[in-house]
């Protein structure tokens, strides 16, 4: 095993720094070259006109799924050294569902929120704006929902975990619900640019 490079201490914190900033530049141009700097695109997704966002990003989610996972069959990643989130889920749910409303009303989600606020575009600067408002409302009334913000802590789970099945299957499961989500995606845009053409 050679990786996670950063866990068996191949470089540093300074490094590692670098190496976060050189990855955040790269996924920001590339949200940008998908269109994701303009909320009229994002927001088209909620209409289903243009279902972009969620071709490109289980695409992403896709890609790195696989490399993850040949990386460790390989010999390459040791999967128990990549750091997982703790779940904690009814606080998670409840973030997830403030930061979709926020997406849906402002057309940005706070990645893309960055990208639009690179290019210039400032309905991205004013809901950035927004973004550190509500960091800093969070940290004021923390002390008010610390006991739910620290609820249902589940640990760090994966898939394999919670339904007893291997990482291969889980993988291959992923793939075809991805296969199928971009059929379903191809599907509903012509249905609806079809509907738009006979309004």
């Amino acid at each position: 095993m050679i990786a996670p490079f950063f866990k068996y201490g191949l470089f540093g914190d300074n490094l590692g720094l670098v190496v976060a900033f050189a990855i955040g530049i790269g996924f920001g141009f590339f949200l940008e070259r998908a269109g994701f700097g303009n909320a009229r695109k994002l927001a088209a997704q909620f209409y289903f006109t243009d279902l972009r966002v969620f071709k490109v990003m289980f695409t992403a989610i896709v890609t790195a799924m696989l490399g993850v996972y040949y990386l460790a069959v390989f010999g390459v990643l040791d999967l128990s050294l990549v750091y997982l989130t703790p779940t904690f889920l009814l606080p998670q749910m409840a973030g997830g569902l403030i930061l979709g409303m926020g997406f849906v009303v402002g057309g940005y989600c706070p990645g893309t929120a960055c990208v639009g606020v690179a290019t210039g575009r400032i309905d991205a600067m004013v809901l950035f704006l927004g973004i550190f408002a509500g960091i800093f409302g969070f940290g004021e009334i923390y002390p008010l929902v610390s006991t739910f913000y620290a609820s249902t802590p589940m640990g760090q789970l994966t898939l394999p975990q919670v339904t007893g099945l291997p990482y291969g299957v889980i993988v291959f499961a992923v793939v075809l619900m991805a296969l199928g989500g971009f059929a379903g995606a191809e599907w509903v845009e012509k249905r609806m640019a079809a509907r738009n053409v006979e309004a």
